[in-house]
């Protein structure tokens, strides 16, 4: 039987549709698990050679602190120009930046506030790697470890970053080459960064066998405490601090968001990242109500900039690690570590390892000798993930609804119909609509200047 044109259009578009391929960081995590449960059993099984295998733990987190530097320079620098061009749009964009300083600095408080109340990591012990000498020193390891270059100082690079990104700042579009050049720098030193996550497994292998091997079932109990209050933490976050704002501001209900978002929660959880969902949260929070010019403006800012799950992972990792090393922070220095929490985190959401890697810049800057026992975060930070980037996630769509809500550039009618499920969402309508990237600033500027016609808000 002879096609219609029609049906030959149909058929040849699905011939040349593009088959979607697995992220291959999914095998990685995989990978991690793995590692994880086999570095657990030789820790419990053959103590010995659990500990023996530490080095491999060291030299992953040295790898981490070998990037930190770099890391921090790029995202910092093209991080100020972001600010700066987000901040040119206009109400939105200034909103939308206050209250995500706002907010990560009440997530970043509460993490602080659970992690000295359960004090996760108490009565680890653990010590850092010796390879000055001793009778456990082994010259193939003192070698190897003498191979990876040292780290660069945290603090002063964190300065010049600003400094750098101001200026650049300053000489308008004379700075642009060199904001460029320092974004192709970045995609260099991300890459880099993949390439030592994928030696992850190795790391987590070595870190927990040894934690297991010296401790035994001490390791594994502190950390499910560390997981179980992170989870619970981040839960009451979303329920608590953002469920209530939502419902003041816009009396909305943070249930009714989770659930129109629930196939997003499902993307975001097969691939540890809330990057993979972002095209969708575009797309539904027009659905939802909220304006092209205010989705434009504060989604793809949020990504970087409104981290409420990586905040509460930072400080409460941190407080873990310091409790194993039995090294307690003071109080000065947990604030001084938050507000170093604040600045490091933007602008490099969506890149894995970024938090461990900031969580790494945050420790050698105010307390180097805790780094040594960063790896056993290494083995359980894959399993923090996606509760990181769901929180993340969440933090975002409520982020929207309220910019909306606040710059009147939002159809209550509609949100409330498109939450309740009176108006579905049309998953066709999304392939249509070719929501591949993120709205730029720039593109949201011009989208701000075409009229809407919304609900009047009251």
């Amino acid at each position: 039987m002879a096609m219609t044109p029609q049906h030959s259009t149909t058929h040849a578009a699905a011939q040349t549709a593009p088959v979607r391929k697995k992220d291959r960081t999914h095998w990685l995590y995989i990978s991690v698990i793995v590692a994880v449960v086999l570095g657990a059993a030789i820790g419990l099984i053959f103590p010995e050679v659990g500990i023996a295998l530490k080095p491999l733990g060291t030299a992953f987190v040295a790898l981490i602190k070998m990037i930190i530097a770099p890391i921090i320079f790029c995202t910092l620098v093209l991080g100020v120009g972001s600010v700066a061009k987000a901040a040119t749009v206009g109400k939105v964009g200034g909103l939308a930046l206050v209250y995500f300083l706002i907010m990560a600095t009440v997530a970043l408080i509460i993490g602080l506030l659970v992690g000295n109340l359960i004090h996760p990591g108490t009565g680890l012990h653990l010590k850092p790697y010796d390879a000055s000498g001793g009778g456990d020193s082994n010259a193939t390891v003192d070698f190897l470890m003498s191979l990876i270059p040292g780290d660069i100082p945290v603090l002063p690079t964190l300065v010049l970053a600003l400094l750098v990104g101001f200026a650049l700042q300053s000489m308008g579009k004379a700075g642009e080459p060199v904001v460029n050049g320092i974004r192709h720098i970045q995609a260099v030193v991300f890459k880099i960064m993949m390439m030592i996550m994928w030696t992850a497994p190795v790391g987590a292998f070595g870190a927990i066998a040894a934690v297991v091997g010296a401790t035994g079932w001490a390791a594994l109990g502190s950390m499910a405490i560390l997981l179980g209050a992170f989870y619970l933490t981040c839960a009451l976050f979303i329920v608590i601090v953002l469920g209530g704002i939502l419902r003041v501001v816009t009396g909305l209900n943070i249930f009714r968001l989770m659930k129109y978002l629930g196939r997003e929660y499902l993307l975001i959880f097969s691939t540890s990242s809330s990057e993979s969902a972002l095209p969708r949260l575009i797309a539904k929070m027009e659905h939802a109500g909220v304006s092209k010019a205010v989705v434009g403006i504060t989604v793809p800012t949020g990504y970087s900039f409104n981290l409420d799950g990586t905040a509460i992972y930072l400080t409460m990792a941190s407080l873990f690690v310091s409790s194993a090393m039995g090294m307690p922070m003071s109080l000065p220095q947990q604030i001084s570590l938050l507000v170093f929490m604040i600045i490091a985190s933007k602008g490099a959401a969506g890149v894995t390892g970024a938090g461990l890697a900031t969580l790494a810049a945050g420790l050698q800057a105010h307390r180097p000798e805790l780094l040594d026992g960063m790896g056993v975060i290494v083995g359980i930070d894959k399993f923090m993930s996606e509760c990181r980037a769901l929180t993340n996630f969440t933090g975002n769509a409520v982020a929207t609804l309220l910019v909306g809500r606040w710059t009147h550039e939002i159809d209550l009618v509609q949100a409330r119909s498109a939450l309740s499920g009176a108006s579905p969402f049309d998953e066709l309508a999304l392939e249509a609509d070719g929501h591949a990237t993120a709205a730029v600033p720039a593109e949201a500027e011009a989208a701000a200047e075409q009229p809407k016609e919304l609900t009047p808000v009251h």
